[in-house]
């Protein structure tokens, strides 16, 4: 707009300085040239005035247009700007909606968490009233088990008086038979004591051994019908599952064509791989998949892991194979402590030492038998924790029994070798690690490698063997199987006058045939009772076997 105005304004000067001018020329050239220039100055000014006034009227025309367009533009942006705000302000409010139902909905979480915890502490009243009746139900069991206890006791002064009475019998019998030997025989009386003496001998001993025999039989029957009580209930408050645990895994494949790229140029990529970790790579005719081989869980799941990360990678190489298997074991080490310290929450066991926590989450990748080691040694101590409480021990040396059949294991995932037994080991770490006496006791006389010194140490001795003996908890090795087998033959064919033996049932049963010329039936029955006393005391072994002595008497006789 100011250069059109600028530009007329020029125009306009400049047809005025030509209008003097001119006015100069024709004053000079003479009047007549002046009239004429005159008008054609008038004419020229006319033009110039008609000019200015189209050129001053497009101005005020380009002017408005440009006006308008800016008047349109700056209402464009100031209803986007609007729709802006608008949508600003929509946005906002929805965020502001979304976290008001946010709060009102962890209002509502809390109201429940609050009404959960009512109804919790309402159920630990009740279990408190419950133990209560149940501790007064036990109380009325102990005073009748005193009373059968009482009336045991009774029974056994009137034995031993039965017991006393036949020997006085035997000792007139005896006398009565020495004076007919000493008419009969015509023997010497040292003779006739020496003789006197082996048949008595030999009737004590069978008379002896009969009365122990059921006085063991009638003790054990007794101990075991409240041991079985314990036990069953024990059990029976457990309920545990059970996977048998292998010493290879199985790396699955997208493709085949990715073995050539972990085995690398000339095999230099599995190579660092098994050095790295510790653990043999298998890449065999297995379609689409990679056996991992290691005896030790950690290694092998180390090799896993870092298998997976490379395979998702794609770079395949020494250098990142050693960078990521670094990576790994440390995830692992972590991973390990974050499962010890999960687990010792879960029992809820406090104060124990950041190393034994460890070692806990160490037992995650530990298998004995093929059983899992953690979850054996979790479900020893809620098992010891079950007796202790069915035994009616106080609260604290029922928290001290489950702490020892946590750590019973131990031993087992010691970092540094040793050759002392994994009991004495765990014994030992636990002492070094300031437990408390009662469990290193419990942890080292659970194999009876030291003596027991106190109640917890049979419970955890009894809990292992619950947990280890249940059906499909463990696998035996072969040998060991099979040694104890040969060892069970040997221990019978040891005895006189057995013949053959034979275990049967998977080792749950012993049959031995003896020589009928050389057994007695009364002596069968004696070896029937010193071949299991011998297995019992000698052998270790699952559950029970039972011992069969057979002896067949033959007549045989040929018609001519």
């Amino acid at each position: 707009m100011e250069t059109v105005i600028g530009l007329v304004i020029g125009l306009l000067v400049g047809a005025v300085i030509a209008y003097f001018a001119v006015q100069a020329i024709l004053k000079k050239a003479g009047m007549k040239k002046i009239e004429a220039m005159n008008a054609q100055a008038d004419l020229q000014i006319k033009e110039a005035r008609l000019t200015a006034k189209r050129i001053v009227d497009e101005a005020e025309t380009k002017a408005e247009k440009i006006m308008g367009q800016a008047e349109s533009h700056h209402e464009r942006i100031k209803q986007q700007k609007i729709q802006e705000a608008k949508e600003k302000f929509n946005r906002m409010r929805s965020e502001f909606d979304k976290e008001k139902a946010a709060h009102a909905l962890e209002l509502k979480d809390r109201e429940i968490d609050v009404k959960s915890q009512e109804n919790e502490l309402k159920q630990k009243q009740e279990k408190f009233q419950e133990r209560v009746e149940w501790l007064d139900n036990q109380k009325l069991e102990l005073e009748a088990r005193e009373s059968e206890i009482t009336n045991i006791r009774e029974n056994l002064e009137v034995q031993l008086k039965i017991v006393s009475k036949r020997k006085e019998e035997l000792d007139a019998a005896n006398e009565l038979r020495i004076k007919e030997l000493e008419k009969v025989a015509n023997l010497s009386e040292q003779d006739a004591k020496e003789q006197l003496l082996e048949a008595v001998k030999a009737k004590a001993e069978t008379d002896a051994m009969a009365i122990v025999k059921e006085s063991v039989e009638q003790a054990k029957n007794n101990a075991n019908k409240e041991a079985k009580k314990i036990v069953i209930q024990t059990i029976q408050r457990m309920c545990a599952e059970y996977t048998i645990e292998n010493t290879v895994s199985v790396f699955p494949l997208d493709s085949d064509d990715l073995k050539g790229q972990i085995i690398g140029r000339e095999g230099r990529n599995i190579r660092a791989l098994e050095a790295a970790t510790g653990a043999e790579i298998v890449v065999d005719d297995t379609p689409e998949a990679i056996i991992i081989s290691s005896f030790d869980p950690i290694r092998r799941e180390t090799a896993r892991l870092a298998l997976k990360k490379l395979v998702a990678d794609g770079r395949i190489h020494p250098a990142r194979i050693e960078e990521i298997v670094a990576k790994t074991r440390k995830q692992l080490e972590e991973q390990i402590v974050e499962i010890g310290e999960r687990t010792v929450i879960e029992l809820d066991l406090h104060g124990l030492d950041p190393y034994l926590v460890k070692m806990v989450g160490r037992m995650r990748f530990r298998s004995s038998y093929g059983q899992n080691l953690l979850k054996h040694s979790i479900e020893t101590a809620n098992l010891c924790a079950v007796m202790a409480a069915e035994l009616g021990l106080n609260p604290k040396q029922v928290k001290l029994a489950k702490r020892a059949g946590l750590l019973h294991d131990i031993g087992k995932v010691a970092e540094e070798e040793s050759e002392l037994s994994h009991a004495i080991l765990g014994m030992k770490l636990c002492e070094k690690y300031k437990e408390n006496p009662i469990v290193c006791n419990a942890v080292g006389a659970h194999h009876d490698e030291i003596e027991m010194n106190n109640l917890l140490s049979p419970i955890v001795q009894a809990c292992d063997a619950i947990s280890g003996a249940r059906p499909g908890a463990r696998r035996e090795i072969l040998e060991s199987y099979l040694k104890r087998i040969g060892e069970l033959e040997e221990l019978a064919l040891s005895h006189d006058g057995v013949q053959k033996a034979y275990a049967m049932q998977a080792g749950r049963e012993l049959r031995v045939i003896v020589e009928a010329e050389k057994v007695s039936d009364q002596y069968a029955d004696d070896l029937s009772f010193m071949i299991s006393q011998k297995i019992q005391n000698e052998m270790q072994y699952p559950g029970q076997i039972k011992v069969t002595v057979i002896r067949e008497k033959r007549a045989v006789s040929f018609a001519r």
